[in-house]
């Protein structure tokens, strides 16, 4: 897979370089509210904001939209920041929203005193419904003419902290007729008395997001702002205020992309956050969520979500991908980075009758070299212990095998992942006929796997040695929702929840070298997928992405 060379947005800039447009200079910003943590979809605008100053010789800072105390708090900012450095980014600057609260503020006294803001004490339900609607027109504020002189002692009075909550708003006069619904006297400023996690209780007044977003944009210097495609219809707004404020610098220029959205999964704050607070999941860092904290945990490398996110380039048009087609990169890195280790996840007791014992008479133990990688030969081998008792996985074995079962059976032979060949013999049950032991005998000149006479046998098992094994718990995963579009039939996502996206299995016997993997690491069990070892519980393992490529079968069929 190959990035696209260019797209509309680099386009864009590089005539702009050309053009000398902002003395040809790039600065851009990324910038999130911090009232969650950050997703997928946040890392696709992260790469785009900082890929593009990158590319062009600028800056990119990252400030935080923090103009909502009432949501916000500092673990998030703490975690917004942990992400994008995770995420392999280090921003020019790291600057809030809230830095400018004063700034913003005697602009807005500036538009009152130009005639081009007021005071409307109406309800927030009432102002709503005078909005109108599409092909609608709105109804003036009956506060909308009062003078520059009373709006600007009731705008101070505002601040001062005179009015009660929510009694008061400062609004842009601009046309409650217009077309864009945005541009119907927007709201800049409302009494909120809430206790922000930075500026504490100093505010009492707190600007919009369109009041702040634009003017922070200009504050700093920043030249392209680039914003998904639902703030469309909010250039024409963040352009009026632009031009009608006295500007330390250039108008920055607001571009709109397809935001990023992935099949079983949302990406929409609100919703994650409803998971969280539902107990649904486990958090904001559950491997099932696609934050990008539970991708982490789940052990997506980095490197993966950014070829991904350049992999699909920006568009203009909004489209959901196939969260198999992220798996596909998931998989690519992970296939050259990961070391190889065994594990026996449903574990079934493989006990070799004609394996020799040593002086004590226990069963004796060799030792096989194996790779850690045969993608990487540099990344080495290591001993792995093999025994006369075995832990094999229990769906290798069935007694009477279906048609095109090659695994192990009575009387068929098969291949122990770089040790012997064996053939089952008998088995062992208890009082209800659940089979506890497979019973079966060794070919002791098939060391290595390979038999001298070249006999071929059908398949390759993983295993690991009873005596070795280490106990670990496994988390397999399965998509957190049924459905690619959850919510498309009932308008509830919650409605399409998978209630068993997580199993957990307990009891797992893992080859030693495990116990040895990095918190966060990420290793693939032979024959099983690829697996990270949780942050914090040591031998907890969640399930990465299986090895069958989905994206490429996919594809398959799509071309039939």
């Amino acid at each position: 897979m190959s990035a696209p060379a260019s797209d509309f947005v680099r386009e864009m800039v590089r005539e702009d370089m050309e053009a000398g447009t902002f003395g040809g200079r790039v600065q851009t910003r990324f910038p999130p509210e911090p009232n969650g943590y950050l997703h997928i979809g946040h890392a696709k605008a992260i790469i785009l904001d900082f890929g593009i100053a990158s590319e062009f010789g600028g800056t990119c800072n990252l400030r935080f939209d923090d103009t909502n105390p009432d949501t916000e708090e500092r673990h998030f900012v703490d975690g917004i920041v942990e992400d994008i450095d995770w995420l392999g980014y280090t921003p020019a600057r790291t600057v809030h929203a809230s830095d400018y609260f004063e700034q913003l503020y005697l602009w807005a006294e500036h538009l009152v005193e130009c005639g081009l803001a007021y005071v409307d004490d109406q309800d927030p339900e009432t102002i709503s419904a005078q909005r109108g609607g599409y092909g609608r027109p709105g109804i003036e504020s009956p506060y909308r003419d009062r003078t520059a002189e009373e709006n600007l002692d009731l705008l101070r009075r505002m601040r001062a902290g005179e009015f009660p909550d929510g009694s008061r708003v400062l609004r842009a006069r601009i046309d409650m007729a217009h077309e864009n619904m945005q541009l119907r006297d927007p709201i800049m400023y409302r009494i909120r008395r809430g206790h922000h996690y930075r500026t504490a209780d100093e505010w009492c007044i707190y600007p919009t997001y369109d009041w702040a977003h634009g003017q922070s944009d200009a504050i700093e210097g920043v030249t392209h702002s680039f914003c998904t495609l639902e703030f469309d219809s909010h250039r024409p707004l963040y352009d009026w205020f632009l031009e009608r404020l006295p500007l330390p610098s250039d108008k920055p220029r607001q571009t709109e992309f397809a935001r990023l959205e992935l099949t079983h999964t949302v990406m929409s704050k609100r919703r994650l956050a409803e998971l969280v607070a539902t107990g649904r999941v486990d958090g904001w860092d559950d491997p099932r969520l696609p934050t990008l904290r539970g991708l982490r945990r789940r052990g997506y490398p980095a490197a993966a979500i950014r070829d991904f996110c350049t992999f699909i380039g920006v568009s203009r048009t909004n489209s959901r991908h196939e969260i198999e087609l992220l798996e596909s990169f998931v998989r690519t890195e992970l296939n050259r980075t990961a070391q190889r280790r065994m594990a026996v996840l449903r574990p079934l007791r493989l006990v070799l009758t004609n394996w020799p014992t040593d002086e004590a008479g226990e069963p004796a133990v060799e030792w096989f070299e194996l790779w850690n990688n045969p993608e990487d030969p540099a990344d080495g081998t290591r001993q792995v212990p093999f025994s006369g008792e075995l832990y094999i996985e229990r769906e290798d074995f069935a007694e009477v095998p279906p048609p095109k079962f090659f695994r192990l059976s009575l009387g068929r032979e098969v291949r122990l992942r770089g040790a012997y060949l064996v053939t089952a013999t008998d088995v062992v049950t208890d009082d209800d006929g659940t089979i506890v032991e497979v019973r079966a005998t060794y070919d002791p000149a098939t060391r290595g796997g390979s038999a001298p006479d070249g006999r071929r046998v059908k398949s390759t098992m993983h295993w690991v040695s009873v005596a070795h094994a280490v106990d670990a718990t496994v988390a397999e995963y399965d998509r957190l929702f049924t459905t690619a579009a959850p919510g498309e039939a009932t308008g509830d996502p919650m409605d399409d929840l998978n209630p068993t996206s997580r199993v957990l299995l307990t009891g797992c016997k893992v080859e030693g070298a495990l116990a040895d993997t990095p918190a966060g690491g990420v290793v693939q069990f032979e024959r099983l997928g690829y697996f990270a070892h949780d942050p914090a519980e040591p031998l907890l393992f969640h399930r990465t992405v299986g090895l069958r490529d989905e994206w490429a079968a996919i594809q398959r069929r799509q071309q039939r």
